[in-house]
Formats: structure tokens, C-alpha cells, sequence
């Protein structure tokens, strides 16, 4: 049985009776969402942060991973929310606010938070060629890292190679989610760093035009990579969060 990653286990801060589900991103783990959880708990929420299928173990899992996994996990924790809280709110980072919008679009969510979520897939002719290349090639090491908090990347727990079959599957799940946005009707948040280099900051506005006229909105984070609830900026996502939280539950 494989063992889950040191610092990538599932988290629960028990707190009120509004809840928030916190949603990691691609070859991610729940460390990256778990001091968000811990300053939203602490303004009173219960926050839980679900592990996705096939992540925080080893890479070969993820090879095995449809997108409809990374689902369940997330419906998983919504359930097991709704169950002892009033409302949901789910938050998600990169691929966990694909999540989140399908989430919102599908049950009674109270709110989605949207962080560095992509409406499609990068432009980027190498991952054309790592499709093509699926049925030789199993892992490409990631780039570089690109932060602005050289110190809270070290503290980062995710794979550290990209399992290339499951690029498909994360590419599935966006153009999926872009055919649900127009059944989100809840309040929306949407964070995007105006440095994001992995999923530019022109997505944002495309799922903002996207999403039905209603209660929504835009926020341009400075002074941070994709990552967002843990680079630099760290304090000003929690916030927004927070306060958004508490808007829309007021």
C-alpha cells in the first residue's frame, strides 16, 4: 500500500457551521491549502482540505487518474461538509478551482473561490508534443521554480515530474468545466497573480466573462507565482478569502 508524502496528509480544522472544502492543484498536495484552512478556521469556519485521487503518494499514481477521480475526492468532502455545516464555500487552487467551479455548478455551494484557476489549457507547443509523446514517455521533470518566497517554496509538497498521461485528463476537466459556468449562480471570487507565467492572468477575465451576471468579482494579486495561497502574497489571498467569506455568509 502506497503511503501518503510526509506534510501531504488530508487536513480538518473543526470550527462553525460554515464550511469551507479547499482544493489543491495539479501534482499537488493539501499543504498547499492548509494555512489558508488554518486562518479561515480561525475567523470561525470548519476547514477541510481533501487529498485529489492519486496525489501526495508517488507520481506512478497519478498515471492510472481520470479526471472523474479528482471529482469524487472533491465531492467526497463536500458531502462530508454539508453534513455538519449550514453552507459550503470551496476554494481551489489551478486545477482545484476547475473543481470547484464543477462543484458549484452541480450542488448547493454557498461560494467559490476561485485561485490561478485556468479556462483552457496553456499555450505551450511542448505540451502538443508531451501528448504525442504519451505513449513513449511517462514523466518530464518540471521546470524551475518560479517564487517570489524562495523560503515557502522548499516547504512545497508535490511531485516533482509531471505525469504526462494525466495532463489529458487535467485538460479534459477545464473544457468540461467551461460548458458548467453558466449554471454557477453562486457568488464568485476570482484571484489570479499578475505574474503567473503557468496559467496567465487572461484566464481570469475569460471565467469571470464567462460566469452568469451576478455576485462577482476579480482580484489581481502582485508579488506572486501561480502558487498563491502559499508565495509571498500569501496574506493578502487569506484575507480576501476571508472577507469574502464572511460577506457573502453575512
Amino acid at each position: 500500500m502506497t503511503s501518503i508524502a510526509p506534510g501531504g496528509e488530508p487536513f480538518l480544522f473543526p470550527g462553525g457551521r460554515t464550511g469551507c472544502l479547499l482544493l489543491h492543484g495539479f501534482t499537488a498536495s493539501p499543504q498547499e491549502v492548509r494555512e489558508l484552512g488554518r486562518h479561515l478556521a480561525s475567523h470561525g469556519a470548519t476547514a477541510l482540505g481533501p487529498r485529489l485521487f492519486g496525489h501526495a503518494t508517488q507520481p506512478g499514481d497519478l498515471l492510472r487518474a481520470r479526471w472523474a477521480d479528482w471529482l469524487a475526492s472533491a465531492f467526497d468532502g463536500y458531502h462530508m461538509l454539508r453534513g455538519v455545516c449550514d453552507r459550503v464555500f470551496v476554494l481551489g487552487v489551478s486545477l482545484g478551482g476547475v473543481l470547484a467551479f464543477h462543484l458549484a455548478a452541480r450542488l448547493d455551494v454557498a461560494g467559490v473561490v476561485g485561485m490561478a484557476t485556468p479556462f483552457g489549457p496553456p499555450k505551450d507547443p511542448r505540451l502538443l508534443l508531451l501528448r504525442l509523446a504519451a505513449p513513449l514517455v511517462r514523466f518530464v521533470p518540471k521546470g524551475p521554480p518560479d517564487w517570489r518566497d524562495p523560503a515557502a517554496a522548499k516547504t512545497r509538497v508535490a511531485y516533482r515530474v509531471y505525469p504526462v498521461p494525466a495532463l489529458a485528463e487535467v485538460e479534459s476537466a477545464i473544457l468540461a468545466m467551461r460548458s458548467h459556468l453558466v449554471n454557477v449562480s453562486c457568488p464568485v471570487l476570482l484571484m489570479h497573480a499578475t505574474e503567473d507565467t503557468f496559467v496567465p492572468p487572461a484566464n481570469m477575465q475569460a471565467i469571470y466573462d464567462a460566469l452568469p451576471a451576478g455576485d462577482k468579482a476579480m482580484l489581481s494579486i502582485p508579488h506572486s507565482n501561480h502558487v498563491l495561497p502559499l508565495d509571498a502574497s500569501r496574506s493578502q489571498v487569506f484575507e480576501a478569502a476571508a472577507d469574502f467569506i464572511g460577506r457573502v455568509s453575512r
